[in-house]
Parts: structure tokens; sequence; C-alpha cells
């Protein structure tokens, strides 16, 4: 492995002063955001495997065109003839496995897995056998990819091909997105499903064959899926969706190419890949709407949330069984322990969490709660809500009363406002807090 770069050669690679390096990466950028466009509605569309299947299906016409073109006119190599023939055997492959899904029972990942092992297989035996041919040597660069060899041709078709793409996606946004999130319905307000699927499928093809020098067969999946899937991190909203897509596509092509052309030992379909992987792993941690992390809080805030209302719905409780309307009177631990199934560790956080929030006084003595003015109108206003709704279940779902506390306990915590006003019409009950419905 070559050394560290120095500041000249890093100068040269960010400023795109060599004519190569130049093609390169542009060319990359390029095709990520092409492809993160297209991955974008492919991912919604469930289609990833057929991506992963169209792309392996590739390889049988790569060494067919190469063959058929050496002996027709001895150009053989030429790009146009072997992304034609790379398109039409994908095509084959996919045609291959949507007859084996609709004219057999086979699950669909059992049809996948034969056309993508066979077309391989086969690609592989006939890229072997044309080896013997005049100008052979490189075909094999199309399973890793070879982005060091691009010429100013490929970087052509790759950028016509990619921007198409996304002129494309663009135009035909709320059809592909109607195809993509309600194909019935498409279907049955007259859109053309089956049209619309094929446009998405050329797509899908134009850019996994185009592709295929930049990253290889075997990769160029994964630079269809993983922007795609990284930007559904961050956002709910499609448009949003797909713009961050088509960024994380084009910042893994720029600095995976850029970082290949700073280690020149490292292939840059490899890079482009471990750089988008990264952009994943991070959105996958961090993303804002369906990251790990901001949802492990959310799930942290709502525990807390659920055992603080639990507690002081306990603490009311007790007070209303011994007087009604209830007296802010202390209440003791062991009462407590007693009205719900907590351990004296869960009871001790959860009163330690009460603390915080200002919805107990200080103790005087630690055998014993008193909640503080807020709490106690805090616990009031928890337990109204919770047999407000368990009157909801018992009259309009027919839930018997000795079972409807379990029931309530589990919708009761996200209980906004504008239920609650809802419950209020629906029941007539504007009382403080009703009665409960079933023995404390």
């Amino acid at each position: 492995m070559s050394g560290l770069p120095s500041i000249d050669e890093l100068r040269e690679v960010l400023m795109l002063e060599s004519y190569n390096t130049r093609l390169v990466v542009l060319a990359t950028t390029l095709l990520g955001i092409g492809a993160g466009l297209v991955g974008a509605f492919l991912l919604l569309r469930k289609r990833s495997l057929m991506g992963d299947v169209l792309s392996h299906a590739t390889l049988p016409g790569i060494g067919i065109a190469f063959a058929l073109g050496t002996s027709m006119a001895g150009g053989g190599k030429s790009l146009g003839i072997l992304l034609t023939g790379a398109t039409l055997s994908g095509l084959a492959g996919v045609a291959v496995m949507l007859a084996i899904i609709r004219t057999t029972r086979l699950r669909d990942d059992v049809a996948m897995g034969f056309v993508l092992s066979v077309f391989f297989g086969a690609g592989t035996a006939i890229l072997r056998m044309v080896q013997s041919l005049p100008n052979a040597a490189g075909l094999e660069s199309f399973i890793y990819g070879k982005t060091a060899s691009m010429v100013s041709g490929d970087f052509i078709v790759i950028a016509v091909v990619s921007v198409l793409s996304a002129v494309a996606v663009i135009l035909l946004i709320k059809e592909l997105t109607v195809l993509c999130f309600d194909q019935a319905f498409a279907a049955s307000e007259g859109w053309p499903v089956l049209l619309l699927d094929g446009i998405l499928l050329a797509l899908v093809t134009a850019v996994t064959v185009v592709g295929l020098q930049a990253v290889g067969l075997i990769l160029v999946i994964a630079f269809l899926i993983i922007p795609a899937a990284a930007a559904r991190f961050w956002t709910e909203r499609l448009p949003v969706m797909l713009i961050l897509s088509a960024v994380i596509g084009g910042i893994s092509g720029w600095l995976g190419a850029s970082i290949s052309a700073l280690l020149t030992d490292l292939p840059a379909g490899a890079l482009i890949v471990l750089t988008a992987a990264s952009i994943f792993t991070v959105s996958m941690i961090f993303g804002t709407t369906r990251g790990v992390l901001p949802r492990w809080l959310d799930q942290r805030r709502l525990q807390r949330r659920v055992g603080r209302q639990h507690l002081l719905r306990a603490a009311y409780e007790i007070l209303e069984s011994r007087s009604r309307p209830p007296v802010n009177d202390p209440v003791s631990r062991t009462e407590l322990l007693e009205h719900r199934s907590w351990t004296p560790h869960q009871l001790a956080r959860e009163l330690s969490h009460a603390r915080k929030e200002d919805h107990l006084e200080a103790p005087t003595d630690r055998s014993m709660i008193h909640l503080s003015e807020s709490g106690f109108g805090e616990a009031a206003r928890i337990t109204r809500n919770h047999r407000l709704w368990e009157l909801y279940l018992i009259r309009h779902a027919d839930i018997a009363p000795s079972h409807v506390d379990r029931d309530a306990d589990l919708v009761e915590h996200i209980l906004g406002s504008e239920m609650v006003r809802e419950l209020e019409t629906e029941l007539a009950s504007r009382t403080q807090v009703p009665a409960s419905p079933h023995r404390l």
C-alpha cells in the first residue's frame, strides 16, 4: 500500500487538476446523484434485491457482446457494445425471475437467488471462454469495477445517463410516488401501473449498467440502495428523502473516487461503497427520524413519563380510597408497593424522578411520601384521563369493568388534549374525576 499523500497530491485531487482524476471524480459524483434518486424509489418499491439480480445478470451479456463484437467488427471491447449486451442480459435475468415468480409457487427470494447465482455463474464461465480472443484482457474489471481506466467517452455515457435518469425521476415524481406507496389505488384510478413499473425498471437498468465500470456489478447495488437507506433515517418526507439520497450518493462517489486517487492501491468501487456505508452508519445512529439514538432517547422519555404517571395515579387512588374527594395527605411506601407491582428499587427510582419534576414535597419521613400541590393536581388530571378512557372502553368496546384497567393502561399515556376533549364530549363528563368503574 502506498504511503500517505503529500500536500501537493491532496491539492491536485481536491482541485481536480489531473485530467483522469477529473473524469473519474465527476463521473462517479454524477452517477451517485442519479443512483441516489433512482435508488430511493427502488427502496420504497421494496425491489432492492431485484436490482441485485439485475446487476449480476449483466455478466453473461458482457462476455457474449464482447465475443460477437470481436468476431463481427473487431471492436468487441467498445463500451457501447458491452453495455448493450449487459442491458439485454440484465433484462433477461429479471424477466426469468418474474416468470418463475408468476408461474410457480416458489417464493420471491428463491427465484431471485436462483437467477442471481445461475446468471453470475454463466457469466463467469463465458468470460473464461472468451479470454482466448484478442484484446480480452480487463473484462473482469466489470465484476469489481475499474474507474482508473475511464476515458472521456465513458464519462459522457455516465454523465448523460445519470442526468437523464435524474430528470426522469423529477418529472415522474408524482406518478412514481403513487406507484410505490399504493399500487392498488393507482390502478383503480386508471394510472398505467405496468408502464410506470417498466419505466422504474428501465431507470434502474440504466444506472446499473453505466455503474458497472465505476463500482462493478457486485457493488453497484450498494450504490443504489445505501444512499436511499441512509436518507430514510433523517426524514419521512419523500422530496427531502430524494434530495438527501442524491446528496449522499454524490458525496459517496466524490469522496470514494478522491480517496482512491490519493491511495492508488485501493479500488475506487470499494472505497465508494465504504464511504456510503460510513454515512449510512452515522445516519442509522443519529438520524433524527429513525435513528437508533433518537429512538432510544424517545423510548427512555416515554418510560419515564409512564412511570411518573403510574406513581401519581397510584398515590391519588390510595388517597381516594381514604376519603372522597381525596385529601392530599402523606402516603406510605408500603401502600404504594402493595398498590402497584413495583420492586423497592423501582419505586425508589420513580420517586427520585418525581422529586426532580417537583411532584413531591421534601421528605421528612423516608417511609412516607407527600405530593406537592402541583403533583396532586397532576395526579388528579392523570387519574381523570385514565377513568375517562376506561368508561369509553366499557361503553363502546364492550370490555368488562374487571378487565378494563389494563387495557386503558396501554393507551392512556399517549392521550393528547384533543383526545381528552373528545372523550369528555362522548361521555358527557365534566366532573373533576369520575369514580372508578372497578374495585381499586
